[in-house]
Protein backbone atom coordinates (compact mmCIF):
# COMPACT_ATOMS: atom_id res chain seq x y z
CA UNK A 1 0.00 0.00 0.00
CA UNK A 2 1.39 3.39 -0.95
CA UNK A 3 1.29 6.60 1.04
CA UNK A 4 0.50 9.98 -0.48
CA UNK A 5 0.29 13.31 1.31
CA UNK A 6 -2.43 15.73 0.42
CA UNK A 7 -2.08 19.06 2.20
CA UNK A 8 -5.22 21.13 1.86
CA UNK A 9 -5.70 24.78 2.81
CA UNK A 10 -6.55 23.76 6.34
CA UNK A 11 -3.31 21.84 6.82
CA UNK A 12 -0.98 23.65 9.18
CA UNK A 13 2.07 21.44 9.35
CA UNK A 14 4.25 19.54 6.89
CA UNK A 15 3.64 15.86 6.60
CA UNK A 16 6.68 14.59 4.75
CA UNK A 17 8.74 14.08 7.86
CA UNK A 18 5.85 12.28 9.57
CA UNK A 19 5.96 9.22 7.30
CA UNK A 20 6.63 6.14 9.44
CA UNK A 21 8.68 3.34 7.95
CA UNK A 22 5.76 0.95 8.34
CA UNK A 23 3.77 2.89 5.73
CA UNK A 24 5.96 1.39 3.03
CA UNK A 25 6.05 -2.11 4.54
CA UNK A 26 4.57 -4.89 2.37
CA UNK A 27 1.41 -6.60 3.48
CA UNK A 28 3.24 -9.93 3.52
CA UNK A 29 5.07 -9.03 6.74
CA UNK A 30 3.59 -11.05 9.66
CA UNK A 31 1.30 -9.07 11.96
CA UNK A 32 3.50 -9.25 15.11
CA UNK A 33 6.49 -7.94 13.16
CA UNK A 34 4.43 -5.19 11.52
CA UNK A 35 3.00 -4.24 14.91
CA UNK A 36 6.42 -3.90 16.51
CA UNK A 37 7.71 -2.00 13.50
CA UNK A 38 4.77 0.40 13.70
CA UNK A 39 5.30 1.09 17.40
CA UNK A 40 9.04 1.63 16.89
CA UNK A 41 8.34 3.88 13.91
CA UNK A 42 5.84 6.31 15.36
CA UNK A 43 7.57 6.56 18.76
CA UNK A 44 10.81 7.42 16.96
CA UNK A 45 9.56 10.98 16.46
CA UNK A 46 10.60 13.79 18.83
CA UNK A 47 8.17 16.25 17.28
CA UNK A 48 4.53 16.21 18.42
CA UNK A 49 3.10 16.91 14.95
CA UNK A 50 5.13 14.08 13.40
CA UNK A 51 4.12 11.78 16.26
CA UNK A 52 0.43 12.51 15.64
CA UNK A 53 0.78 11.63 11.97
CA UNK A 54 2.80 8.54 12.74
CA UNK A 55 0.06 7.30 15.09
CA UNK A 56 -2.83 7.61 12.61
CA UNK A 57 -0.76 6.22 9.75
CA UNK A 58 0.32 3.20 11.80
CA UNK A 59 -3.26 2.46 12.87
CA UNK A 60 -4.53 2.90 9.32
CA UNK A 61 -1.92 0.41 8.13
CA UNK A 62 -2.72 -2.23 10.76
CA UNK A 63 -6.45 -1.88 11.44
CA UNK A 64 -9.18 -2.76 8.92
CA UNK A 65 -10.26 0.90 8.76
CA UNK A 66 -10.76 3.18 5.78
CA UNK A 67 -9.98 6.25 7.92
CA UNK A 68 -8.43 7.07 11.30
CA UNK A 69 -8.92 10.38 13.09
CA UNK A 70 -7.01 11.74 16.10
CA UNK A 71 -8.85 14.43 18.07
CA UNK A 72 -6.81 16.33 20.65
CA UNK A 73 -8.24 18.20 23.62
CA UNK A 74 -6.98 21.56 24.90
CA UNK A 75 -5.13 21.59 28.22
CA UNK A 76 -8.20 22.90 30.05
CA UNK A 77 -10.36 20.22 28.41
CA UNK A 78 -12.95 22.66 27.11
CA UNK A 79 -12.28 22.48 23.36
CA UNK A 80 -10.87 20.28 20.65
CA UNK A 81 -7.39 21.56 19.91
CA UNK A 82 -6.82 19.97 16.53
CA UNK A 83 -7.53 17.07 14.22
CA UNK A 84 -5.27 14.75 12.27
CA UNK A 85 -7.01 12.45 9.80
CA UNK A 86 -5.68 9.74 7.51
CA UNK A 87 -7.89 8.15 4.87
CA UNK A 88 -7.37 5.52 2.19
CA UNK A 89 -8.47 6.36 -1.35
CA UNK A 90 -9.66 4.04 -4.12
CA UNK A 91 -6.07 3.49 -5.30
CA UNK A 92 -4.97 2.34 -1.83
CA UNK A 93 -2.98 5.49 -1.04
CA UNK A 94 -3.16 7.21 2.33
CA UNK A 95 -3.87 10.94 2.50
CA UNK A 96 -3.21 12.85 5.73
CA UNK A 97 -4.74 16.18 6.70
CA UNK A 98 -4.34 18.35 9.78
CA UNK A 99 -7.02 20.90 10.62
CA UNK A 100 -8.84 22.72 13.39
CA UNK A 101 -12.05 21.40 14.89
CA UNK A 102 -15.42 23.15 15.00
CA UNK A 103 -16.61 22.58 18.56
CA UNK A 104 -20.17 23.50 17.59
CA UNK A 105 -20.45 20.69 15.04
CA UNK A 106 -22.87 18.10 16.50
CA UNK A 107 -21.03 15.31 14.70
CA UNK A 108 -18.33 15.54 17.39
CA UNK A 109 -20.74 14.49 20.15
CA UNK A 110 -19.66 10.81 20.06
CA UNK A 111 -16.04 11.94 20.41
CA UNK A 112 -16.89 14.12 23.42
CA UNK A 113 -18.92 11.26 24.92
CA UNK A 114 -15.94 8.94 24.52
CA UNK A 115 -13.61 11.41 26.27
CA UNK A 116 -16.07 12.31 29.04
CA UNK A 117 -16.93 8.67 29.80
CA UNK A 118 -13.31 7.59 29.28
CA UNK A 119 -14.50 4.42 27.60
CA UNK A 120 -14.31 2.96 24.12
CA UNK A 121 -17.57 2.47 22.27
CA UNK A 122 -18.80 1.62 18.79
CA UNK A 123 -21.33 3.53 16.71
CA UNK A 124 -22.44 4.39 13.21
CA UNK A 125 -21.92 7.52 11.18
CA UNK A 126 -24.59 9.40 9.24
CA UNK A 127 -23.39 7.62 6.10
CA UNK A 128 -23.96 4.21 7.70
CA UNK A 129 -20.26 3.54 8.24
CA UNK A 130 -19.11 1.66 11.32
CA UNK A 131 -17.11 3.71 13.81
CA UNK A 132 -14.99 2.93 16.84
CA UNK A 133 -14.20 5.62 19.41
CA UNK A 134 -11.22 5.10 21.73
CA UNK A 135 -10.16 7.61 24.43
CA UNK A 136 -6.53 8.64 24.83
CA UNK A 137 -6.10 8.57 28.62
CA UNK A 138 -3.30 9.55 30.97
CA UNK A 139 -3.55 9.57 34.77
CA UNK A 140 -7.33 9.70 34.76
CA UNK A 141 -7.62 12.51 32.19
CA UNK A 142 -8.70 12.26 28.57
CA UNK A 143 -6.11 13.91 26.33
CA UNK A 144 -8.17 13.21 23.24
CA UNK A 145 -9.74 10.35 21.29
CA UNK A 146 -9.26 8.17 18.25
CA UNK A 147 -12.04 7.58 15.73
CA UNK A 148 -11.77 4.64 13.31
CA UNK A 149 -14.14 4.34 10.35
CA UNK A 150 -14.88 1.22 8.30
CA UNK A 151 -17.51 -0.36 6.10
CA UNK A 152 -17.55 -3.38 8.45
CA UNK A 153 -17.78 -3.66 12.26
CA UNK A 154 -14.54 -2.77 14.03
CA UNK A 155 -14.84 -4.98 17.11
CA UNK A 156 -11.64 -6.82 16.19
CA UNK A 157 -9.67 -3.56 16.08
CA UNK A 158 -10.59 -2.37 19.59
CA UNK A 159 -7.68 -3.99 21.45
CA UNK A 160 -5.20 -2.74 18.84
CA UNK A 161 -6.54 0.84 18.94
CA UNK A 162 -6.64 0.90 22.76
CA UNK A 163 -3.06 -0.36 22.91
CA UNK A 164 -1.85 2.32 20.50
CA UNK A 165 -3.80 4.95 22.46
CA UNK A 166 -2.00 3.95 25.69
CA UNK A 167 1.44 4.06 24.05
CA UNK A 168 0.65 7.40 22.44
CA UNK A 169 -0.66 8.88 25.73
CA UNK A 170 2.53 7.95 27.59
CA UNK A 171 4.77 9.29 24.86
CA UNK A 172 2.87 12.50 24.15
CA UNK A 173 2.90 13.31 27.86
CA UNK A 174 6.70 13.14 27.87
CA UNK A 175 6.92 15.40 24.82
CA UNK A 176 4.40 17.85 26.29
CA UNK A 177 6.39 18.09 29.50
CA UNK A 178 9.41 19.20 27.50
CA UNK A 179 7.45 21.73 25.41
CA UNK A 180 5.01 23.25 27.90
CA UNK A 181 5.38 25.56 30.86
CA UNK A 182 4.81 23.53 34.02
CA UNK A 183 2.78 26.20 35.84
CA UNK A 184 0.39 27.35 33.11
CA UNK A 185 0.41 24.56 30.51
CA UNK A 186 1.16 27.13 27.79
CA UNK A 187 3.96 26.38 25.35
CA UNK A 188 7.44 27.31 26.57
CA UNK A 189 10.25 29.16 24.85
CA UNK A 190 11.90 25.91 23.82
CA UNK A 191 8.99 25.15 21.47
CA UNK A 192 8.69 28.71 20.12
CA UNK A 193 10.83 28.36 16.99
CA UNK A 194 9.01 25.20 15.86
CA UNK A 195 5.60 26.89 16.10
CA UNK A 196 6.85 30.04 14.39
CA UNK A 197 8.24 27.86 11.61
CA UNK A 198 4.91 26.06 11.26
CA UNK A 199 2.92 29.30 11.00
CA UNK A 200 5.30 30.61 8.32
CA UNK A 201 4.90 27.69 5.94
CA UNK A 202 1.63 28.79 4.29
CA UNK A 203 3.18 32.24 3.72
CA UNK A 204 6.39 30.78 2.33
CA UNK A 205 4.39 28.60 -0.06
CA UNK A 206 2.46 31.65 -1.31
CA UNK A 207 5.56 33.73 -2.05
CA UNK A 208 7.01 33.98 -5.53
CA UNK A 209 10.23 31.99 -6.02
CA UNK A 210 13.34 33.86 -4.80
CA UNK A 211 11.23 36.77 -3.52
CA UNK A 212 12.95 38.52 -0.61
CA UNK A 213 11.63 41.63 1.04
CA UNK A 214 11.11 43.10 4.46
CA UNK A 215 7.63 42.80 5.99
CA UNK A 216 5.09 45.57 5.58
CA UNK A 217 2.54 46.62 8.18
CA UNK A 218 -0.33 46.03 5.73
CA UNK A 219 0.70 42.40 5.16
CA UNK A 220 -1.61 39.62 6.26
CA UNK A 221 1.13 37.71 7.99
CA UNK A 222 2.41 36.29 11.23
CA UNK A 223 2.62 38.68 14.16
CA UNK A 224 4.43 38.24 17.46
CA UNK A 225 3.10 39.99 20.55
CA UNK A 226 4.75 40.11 23.97
CA UNK A 227 2.72 40.76 27.14
CA UNK A 228 4.33 41.78 30.39
CA UNK A 229 2.42 42.07 33.67
CA UNK A 230 2.76 45.62 34.98
CA UNK A 231 4.33 45.97 38.44
CA UNK A 232 4.40 42.20 38.92
CA UNK A 233 7.24 42.45 41.46
CA UNK A 234 4.95 44.61 43.60
CA UNK A 235 2.32 41.83 43.48
CA UNK A 236 4.84 39.26 44.72
CA UNK A 237 6.27 41.57 47.38
CA UNK A 238 2.85 42.62 48.68
CA UNK A 239 0.83 39.41 48.48
CA UNK A 240 3.48 36.68 48.22
CA UNK A 241 4.51 34.29 45.49
CA UNK A 242 1.45 32.05 45.90
CA UNK A 243 -0.83 34.89 44.80
CA UNK A 244 1.73 35.87 42.17
CA UNK A 245 1.50 32.37 40.70
CA UNK A 246 -2.29 32.61 40.81
CA UNK A 247 -2.14 35.83 38.78
CA UNK A 248 0.02 34.05 36.20
CA UNK A 249 -2.36 31.08 36.06
CA UNK A 250 -5.42 33.31 35.65
CA UNK A 251 -3.69 35.39 32.98
CA UNK A 252 -2.94 32.19 31.04
CA UNK A 253 -6.62 31.27 31.37
CA UNK A 254 -7.60 34.69 29.99
CA UNK A 255 -5.26 34.13 27.05
CA UNK A 256 -6.90 30.79 26.22
CA UNK A 257 -10.33 32.40 26.36
CA UNK A 258 -9.42 35.64 24.61
CA UNK A 259 -7.55 34.40 21.55
CA UNK A 260 -8.52 32.21 18.62
CA UNK A 261 -8.00 28.49 18.61
CA UNK A 262 -5.24 28.72 15.98
CA UNK A 263 -3.23 31.38 17.85
CA UNK A 264 -0.17 29.98 19.62
CA UNK A 265 0.23 30.93 23.29
CA UNK A 266 3.49 30.86 25.23
CA UNK A 267 4.92 31.72 28.61
CA UNK A 268 8.57 32.66 28.20
CA UNK A 269 9.20 32.86 31.92
CA UNK A 270 8.35 35.07 34.89
CA UNK A 271 5.63 37.54 33.95
CA UNK A 272 6.40 37.51 30.21
CA UNK A 273 3.95 35.92 27.76
CA UNK A 274 3.99 35.64 23.97
CA UNK A 275 1.31 35.01 21.36
CA UNK A 276 1.76 34.22 17.66
CA UNK A 277 -1.25 35.19 15.55
CA UNK A 278 -2.07 35.82 11.91
CA UNK A 279 -4.00 38.58 10.16
CA UNK A 280 -3.75 42.19 9.03
CA UNK A 281 -2.38 44.92 11.30
CA UNK A 282 -5.77 46.43 12.12
CA UNK A 283 -7.34 43.09 13.08
CA UNK A 284 -4.30 42.04 15.10
CA UNK A 285 -4.21 45.34 16.96
CA UNK A 286 -7.92 45.00 17.73
CA UNK A 287 -7.41 41.50 19.16
CA UNK A 288 -4.49 42.63 21.32
CA UNK A 289 -6.36 45.70 22.56
CA UNK A 290 -9.39 43.61 23.48
CA UNK A 291 -7.16 41.26 25.44
CA UNK A 292 -5.42 44.14 27.24
CA UNK A 293 -8.81 45.58 28.22
CA UNK A 294 -10.07 42.14 29.22
CA UNK A 295 -7.17 41.71 31.66
CA UNK A 296 -7.56 45.24 33.06
CA UNK A 297 -11.23 44.55 33.81
CA UNK A 298 -10.71 41.12 35.37
CA UNK A 299 -10.91 40.95 39.20
CA UNK A 300 -7.93 38.90 40.37
CA UNK A 301 -8.68 37.34 43.80
CA UNK A 302 -6.99 39.15 46.70
CA UNK A 303 -4.80 41.16 44.34
CA UNK A 304 -7.60 43.12 42.66
CA UNK A 305 -6.91 44.56 39.21
CA UNK A 306 -3.77 43.86 37.20
CA UNK A 307 -2.76 45.33 33.86
CA UNK A 308 -0.45 44.24 31.03
CA UNK A 309 1.67 46.18 28.57
CA UNK A 310 1.79 44.88 25.01
CA UNK A 311 4.34 45.21 22.22
CA UNK A 312 3.99 43.48 18.87
CA UNK A 313 5.78 43.22 15.53
CA UNK A 314 5.31 41.68 12.11
CA UNK A 315 7.52 38.69 11.33
CA UNK A 316 8.97 38.10 7.88
CA UNK A 317 9.43 34.78 6.12
CA UNK A 318 13.14 34.03 6.52
CA UNK A 319 13.45 36.33 9.52
CA UNK A 320 15.48 35.25 12.54
CA UNK A 321 13.31 34.40 15.59
CA UNK A 322 15.55 36.52 17.83
CA UNK A 323 15.05 39.51 15.52
CA UNK A 324 11.26 39.28 15.70
CA UNK A 325 11.36 38.99 19.48
CA UNK A 326 13.71 41.99 19.69
CA UNK A 327 11.39 44.20 17.62
CA UNK A 328 8.34 43.27 19.70
CA UNK A 329 10.42 43.81 22.86
CA UNK A 330 11.26 47.36 21.77
CA UNK A 331 7.56 48.13 21.33
CA UNK A 332 6.85 46.56 24.73
CA UNK A 333 9.46 48.70 26.49
CA UNK A 334 8.05 51.77 24.78
CA UNK A 335 4.65 50.87 26.28
CA UNK A 336 6.27 50.42 29.70
CA UNK A 337 8.02 53.78 29.48
CA UNK A 338 4.92 55.65 28.32
CA UNK A 339 2.34 54.83 30.95
CA UNK A 340 2.01 51.01 30.93
CA UNK A 341 -1.32 49.27 30.25
CA UNK A 342 -0.88 50.17 26.57
CA UNK A 343 -0.48 48.42 23.21
CA UNK A 344 2.13 49.49 20.67
CA UNK A 345 3.20 48.19 17.27
CA UNK A 346 6.89 48.29 16.39
CA UNK A 347 6.06 49.19 12.77
CA UNK A 348 3.79 52.04 13.88
CA UNK A 349 6.42 53.44 16.26
CA UNK A 350 9.09 53.34 13.54
CA UNK A 351 6.77 54.95 10.98
CA UNK A 352 6.08 57.95 13.20
CA UNK A 353 9.72 58.29 14.30
CA UNK A 354 9.35 57.22 17.92
CA UNK A 355 11.70 54.28 17.38
CA UNK A 356 14.68 53.96 15.06
CA UNK A 357 14.08 51.35 12.38
CA UNK A 358 16.46 48.55 11.60
CA UNK A 359 17.10 46.28 8.65
CA UNK A 360 15.19 43.01 8.74
CA UNK A 361 17.31 39.91 8.23
CA UNK A 362 15.99 37.99 5.25
CA UNK A 363 19.37 36.72 4.14
CA UNK A 364 20.32 33.59 2.30
CA UNK A 365 20.35 31.48 5.47
CA UNK A 366 16.88 29.95 5.54
CA UNK A 367 15.89 29.07 9.11
CA UNK A 368 12.33 28.26 8.12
Amino acid sequence: MSVAYDIGKEAVIPLARAVPAVAAAPRAVPLPARLLESVASFTHHRDIDALDHGLVLSLAELAPARAVLLCKRTVDGRRLEGLVRVACDAQGAFSVRASEADDQDPSWQPVWHCMDQQQSHAGQGADGSHRLYVPVLHEGRALGALQLESDAPLDGARALAEGFARIYANYITLLNESERDKLTGLYNRRSFERHLQRMFRPLAAARRPHERRAPRADDAGVWLAIFDIDHFKRVNDTFGHIYGDEVILLLAQQMRTGFRQGDMLFRFGGEEFVVLLTGHDEAVRGALERFRERVAGFPFPQVGHVTVSVGYALAAVGDYPESVIDRADKALYYAKEHGRNRTYSYEELVARGDLAGEAVNVGSIDLF
